[in-house]
C-alpha cells in the first residue's frame, strides 16, 4: 500500500467536499497506513499551518460525524507548497521522495496535460501511480493525446481515471442485483425491457461553479463519463469474475457495441437546452446567462439528453436515454429499466395495465419495483410499488475510490480505451450541438422538464447496420 498522497488543486472544492472527508472516513477507520503522509499542493501562498487550519474547517464543515482524534491525525500529517502545475520544479518539489506517491490530479481538465508532462519531468519514483478527475480531456483527440502522455510517465495498471459514481453503493448493488438473481437476468434482454433511462436531474443550479461548468456543459460534465459508464454495467454481458480485466472488458464491449448517431438521428435523438429565470425551492433563481462568470457566446447547455442503441444480439431494440439537468423543481437520480407491456390483459382496459419499472435510485439509494395488482374492485387495477431502502454505505464513494488507489486497485477507474470509446459515441453530438444543427431549448428554473415531444419512429432491424464498432 502507498503511503504518500499529493493532491494537486489542494485548495478546491474537490478536495474540500470529497476528499479530505473520505480520508478522514478511512483514517477513523484504521485503512490509512502507518507513516500516512498527504502533500496538499496549490496556487495560494499558504504556509503548512494556515493549510492545516483551512483543512480543519473543512473536515468539520463537511464531515461533522468525524471524531476529532481522526480528524486531528490527518491534519497533524499534512503538509503545503505553493506550486503552479506547469513548472517541473514546484512539481517535483510536492512528489520528490524515496517512496512512491499517488499525485492526484483535482484540477479542470485543461491542466491535465501540463501537470502530467511535469510529473514526466520530475521522475516520479517507482510504483508512483497518477489519478486525474473526469472529464478525462475535452474532446477525443486531447484523450487520445493525454493517454500517450500518461504511458510515458507510468505503467497503465497505475493510472486512476476515476469516476465516483462507480463507487456509489446503489451502483454496485445494481450489479448485485442483475447478477445474482436467475429471476432478473433472465429477463435482461431487449425481449422484455424497452427502454432504460439513466437519470441523474437536480434542483441545484449553477450554485457559483461557472469557472468549471461554463467551460464544460452537461453533456461532458455528466454523460459523457458518469451515466456512459452506469449504462455499461447495465448492458454489459456478465463478466467472468469482478476482477479488473473482466469487468473492464465488458464495459470496453458496450461502448464499441453503441451505434453512433448520425447528423440525421440529431434532431431526434438528442436535446439540449439551459435554464431561464425562475423560481426553485423557494428561492430566486437567474437565468444561465445572467450568472456570474457565463459566457453567453458559448451556448452551453445545462440540459442534455441522448438516446443511444446498443447494437448486439442481447439489445437490439431497447433504447438507452440518458439525460442530465439543472435546475429543475426536484432531484430525480435513478435508473429505470422499463419492461415491455404484456401482450394481453384478460379484464378490464388495456391501458389500465402500466408496464412495470424497476428502479434503481442512486442518490438517495434505494430500490424499486412498479407493478400492476387489484385494487378492492376486482375489476380495477391498481398500481402497485415495492420499495426498498439500502444500508447506508460505511464509506463515501470517494474513501473507496481512494483506498483503491493506495491499494493499486484499478477496478473501478476507468482504462484507455474505455476513455476513448465513450468520447467516440459522444463526439458527434458535441459536433452537431457546436454547429447548431440541434435547438437550444430553454425551461424556466424550478420547473419540472422539458415539454414532452413526439416520439421517433422506430427504426426497421432489416436496415441495422450491425457492423462492430
Amino acid at each position: 500500500m502507498i503511503d504518500r498522497l499529493a493532491i494537486f488543486g489542494a485548495t478546491g472544492d474537490l478536495t474540500a467536499r470529497f476528499l479530505l472527508p473520505a480520508l478522514g472516513t478511512l483514517c477513523s477507520q484504521g485503512h490509512l497506513p502507518d507513516g500516512f503522509r498527504l502533500t496538499g499542493a496549490s496556487r495560494e501562498d499558504w504556509s503548512t499551518a494556515q493549510y492545516r487550519q483551512w483543512a480543519a474547517d473543512q473536515l468539520d464543515r463537511h464531515c461533522p460525524d468525524l471524531r476529532k482524534p481522526a480528524r486531528d491525525a490527518l491534519v497533524v500529517a499534512t503538509r503545503y507548497l505553493k506550486v503552479d502545475v506547469s513548472n517541473p520544479g514546484d512539481v517535483a518539489a510536492a512528489v520528490h521522495e524515496d517512496r512512491p506517491v499517488a499525485a492526484y490530479l483535482a484540477l479542470p481538465p485543461f491542466l491535465f496535460p501540463s501537470t502530467v508532462t511535469a510529473l514526466h519531468n520530475a521522475g516520479l519514483p517507482p510504483g508512483s501511480r497518477i489519478v486525474l478527475e473526469k472529464p478525462f480531456g475535452e474532446d477525443l483527440d486531447s484523450a487520445v493525446h493525454l493517454n500517450h502522455l500518461l504511458a510515458d510517465v507510468v505503467p497503465e495498471q497505475a493510472i486512476f481515471r476515476v469516476d465516483h459514481f462507480l463507487a456509489m453503493t446503489t451502483v454496485q448493488n445494481l450489479l448485485g442485483s442483475r447478477l445474482a438473481n436467475r429471476v432478473l437476468e433472465s429477463v435482461w434482454n431487449s425481449d422484455n425491457i424497452a427502454k432504460v433511462e439513466v437519470v441523474w436531474e437536480e434542483a441545484l443550479a449553477l450554485e457559483g461553479r461557472a469557472s468549471y461548468y461554463d467551460g464544460v456543459g452537461a453533456l461532458k460534465d455528466m454523460i459523457q463519463n458518469h451515466l456512459l459508464q452506469i449504462m455499461c454495467l447495465v448492458a454489459m454481458e456478465p463478466p467472468l469474475s469482478l476482477g479488473e480485466a473482466d469487468l473492464r472488458d465488458r464495459k470496453r464491449d458496450v461502448l464499441r457495441s453503441v451505434r453512433r448517431l448520425s447528423p440525421a438521428d440529431m434532431s431526434d435523438q438528442t436535446r439540449r437546452a439551459r435554464y431561464t429565470r425562475g423560481r426553485s425551492d423557494g428561492v430566486d433563481v437567474p437565468a444561465y446567462v445572467e450568472e456570474d462568470g457565463v459566457q453567453r457566446d458559448r451556448h452551453t447547455e445545462t440540459y442534455a439528453e441522448v438516446n443511444l442503441e446498443v447494437e448486439n444480439w442481447r439489445w437490439i431494440g431497447t433504447v438507452f436515454q440518458l439525460r442530465t439537468a439543472k435546475a429543475f423543481a426536484r432531484d430525480r437520480k435513478e435508473v429505470a429499466i422499463h419492461f415491455r407491456s404484456v401482450p394481453h390483459v384478460p379484464f378490464g382496459d388495456d391501458s389500465d395495465a402500466a408496464p412495470n419499472v424497476l428502479r434503481f435510485g442512486l442518490e438517495p439509494e434505494h430500490m424499486a419495483l412498479d407493478l400492476v395488482g387489484f385494487g378492492t374492485d376486482t375489476q380495477t387495477l391498481t398500481p402497485v410499488s415495492l420499495r426498498a431502502q439500502a444500508q447506508a454505505p460505511s464509506m463515501p464513494a470517494y474513501g473507496r475510490l481512494l483506498l483503491d488507489v493506495l491499494n493499486g486497485d484499478p477496478t473501478l477507474s476507468i482504462r484507455d480505451d474505455e476513455a476513448e470509446l465513450s468520447w467516440q459515441v459522444v463526439t458527434p453530438v458535441i459536433d452537431a450541438w457546436s454547429s447548431d444543427a440541434v435547438p437550444m431549448e430553454e425551461y424556466p428554473a424550478g420547473s419540472a422538464g422539458l415539454p414532452a415531444r413526439a416520439t421517433a419512429p422506430r427504426r426497421d432491424l432489416q436496415s441495422l447496420d450491425l457492423g462492430i464498432h
